[in-house]
């Protein structure tokens, strides 16, 4: 799968519908193999995003999850900490005089 979709599901605030959008967009980028589809294929390629867009909303407004939701800045503390493992510390950003 895409590692740029995100896990939408068990947040604490829940999901937006611009991070629903844009993971149904990124899937159907993925599965077409185009990030601009041609104008002959552009409503085929909206009416994707469209529908995985309403079947992810579904989704998560169905799921039973018992476990308490997590929290954002927690999960992307959690994330930077093993990119940092995974290649090195980030370099600190420098400031223009």
């Amino acid at each position: 799968m895409c590692r740029n979709i995100r896990v939408l599901s068990n947040f604490e605030p829940p999901a937006t519908e611009d991070e629903i959008e844009s993971a149904a967009l990124q899937y159907v980028r993925k599965v077409s193999g185009t990030t601009k589809p041609s104008a002959a294929n552009q409503e085929a390629f909206d009416q994707a995003v469209q529908a995985v867009t309403e079947a992810t909303r579904a989704l998560l407004e169905t799921l039973v999850i018992k476990a308490p939701p997590r929290d954002r800045e927690t999960e992307a503390a959690k994330a930077r900490a093993r990119a940092a493992e995974r290649y090195g510390p980030r370099p600190a950003a420098q400031v223009a005089p």
